[in-house]
């Protein structure tokens, strides 16, 4: 390992890096966090643990191959949208004289992500218009056809998906719905 170095030798072996890199990649830790769990066993060690920037530095320098098997698993996926001003344009004046400018508005852009793997499945963008309950259903269809040999085991959303369409829908693709339901609701 210190063949050919120039500067101060390490003190790791290769074999500890690696260790440690798998570690990281295999928790999605920051190094920081990394390096914390590695001063949970100093009294084991030799020497004083690497800090952060020595193991980044090492496991960048080493040929890390870790292949994971993508499992044929069903998606549970979470659908949910935000809202974005289209303009701040004379803001100051509508602030100013109480007014209602109805020419400005928000985009919404409406996400389905797979829950295990963080991977944005579908993205809509549609004006405020649109409610949120009511693009549901193309979302789903959407996730549906582009994935292949999966299934959607279940969908997860807020408040704004419930409707009695929703779970209806959701019922007809043998889909369990993980909505939130109003105090107030009443199921036909």
């Amino acid at each position: 390992m210190n063949r050919n170095k120039k500067g101060k030798p390490f003190v790791f072996p290769n074999s500890f890096i690696l260790a440690i890199g798998y570690i990281h990649c295999s928790f999605h830790l920051p190094y920081r966090q990394t390096e914390g769990i590695i001063k949970v066993t100093e009294k084991r060690l030799p020497s004083n643990p690497p800090s952060y920037g020595h193991i980044c530095k090492r496991i960048n320098r080493l040929n890390i191959d870790i292949k994971r098997e993508k499992l044929v698993d069903d998606l549970i996926i979470t659908i949910d949208s935000t809202a974005i001003k289209i303009t701040n344009r004379g803001q100051w004046m509508d602030e100013k004289w109480k007014m209602q400018n109805k020419k400005k508005g928000y985009l919404k852009i409406h996400v389905a992500v797979d829950i295990k793997t963080k991977e944005i499945l579908v993205l809509e963008v549609t004006d405020e218009k649109v409610h949120d309950g009511k693009i549901l259903k193309k979302l789903v269809n959407h996730v549906l056809d582009n994935q292949d040999k999966k299934k959607i085991k279940s969908v997860l959303a807020d408040g704004a998906y419930d409707s009695n369409t929703n779970f209806q829908y959701l019922a007809d693709k043998k889909i369990k719905p993980g909505i939130k339901v109003g105090k107030n609701s009443c199921f036909k």
